[in-house]
């Protein structure tokens, strides 16, 4: 991940109306979205489930090229509703997982989501101006608990019934790897495997100065699979209809698209930038 945000401090301005605007709002919506909302615990007391706070991101922004600013103030405003959708998430699904739930059902994927945007803003600046670099590092979000902050189930935490990822819930079916692991019935191989789109042989010639960058995002690509197929291994059984889609199939494609922009930003640093590799993001399930 690139360090090279704070160079850009001297040179931060205030966004154009219009971005500042839509970051305000955003911020006010996604501060208030669960402004009086409860749930009943067991024992019939109410507890609110807190709410999600992510890093502010237009302060952190070189100024925008005229070009780039209608595409920059919608991936802002994108920001705004990822954050209202997982209070909405946090809201609906109180009760539900264990230890890590929010952090893996809600929380993790939501930095998946962020770190895709952030990746856009950068590229849309990065066409006419200077392209600031290490965004991603403002990805991550915490809760602001009065419930427990990161609870949550394992790594494939359901999300509520029927929810769907908002940038990750592409047309995929549900699955990954069985790996030998016994489904909820107890039949062994069961559970599917993941199988992703190749994305080596869609890349153009890479340049010497980005072959070990691409190589190391390539790899990556595996490593995702590779930690989707044990999850679905270790999920077997839980949740609904919607399951693997939500807490796995999901996610994973919101982290393909974070590499895969990486794999196209390398490459046009000095050659032609190669374009719509995110194509190449949604996964499906084999059984």
């Amino acid at each position: 991940m690139s360090r090279a945000l704070p160079k850009y401090n001297k040179r931060r301005v205030a966004i154009i109306g219009g971005v500042a605007a839509v970051a305000l709002s955003g911020a006010v919506i996604a501060g208030s979205a669960l402004a009086g909302e409860t749930s009943d615990d067991n024992d019939g007391t109410t507890a609110s489930p807190g709410t999600i706070n992510c890093p502010a991101v237009q302060g952190s922004l070189p100024a925008v090229p005229a070009s780039a600013q209608a595409e920059v103030t919608r991936n802002l405003a994108l920001l705004d509703t990822q954050i209202a959708e997982a209070d909405k998430r946090l809201v609906d699904t109180v009760g539900q997982g264990g230890p890590n739930f929010v952090q893996n059902a809600i929380l993790g994927p939501l930095e998946d989501k962020r770190i895709a945007v952030l990746n856009r803003i950068e590229t849309a600046i990065g066409r006419t101006a200077d392209k600031p670099e290490g965004l991603e590092e403002l990805a991550p979000c915490t809760l602001n608990a009065d419930g427990a902050a990161g609870a949550g189930e394992e790594a494939g935490a359901e999300p509520a019934e029927g929810a769907t990822e908002e940038a990750g819930a592409g047309d995929a079916g549900d699955g990954e790897d069985a790996g030998g692991a016994e489904d909820a019935g107890g039949d062994a191989g069961a559970v599917g495997t993941v199988s992703c789109p190749e994305v080596e042989s869609s890349l153009p010639a890479i340049p010497a100065s980005a072959q070990a960058e691409v190589t190391r995002n390539l790899a990556l690509l595996d490593t995702q699979i590779a930690e989707a197929d044990k999850r679905l291994v270790d999920t077997v059984g839980q949740g609904g209809p919607n399951f693997v889609q939500n807490a796995i199939l999901g996610p994973l494609e919101d982290k393909r698209i974070a590499v895969l922009n990486r794999i196209e930003t390398a490459i046009g640093r000095t050659a032609d930038k190669p374009e719509g590799l995110e194509e190449l993001a949604p996964c499906t399930l084999n059984q």
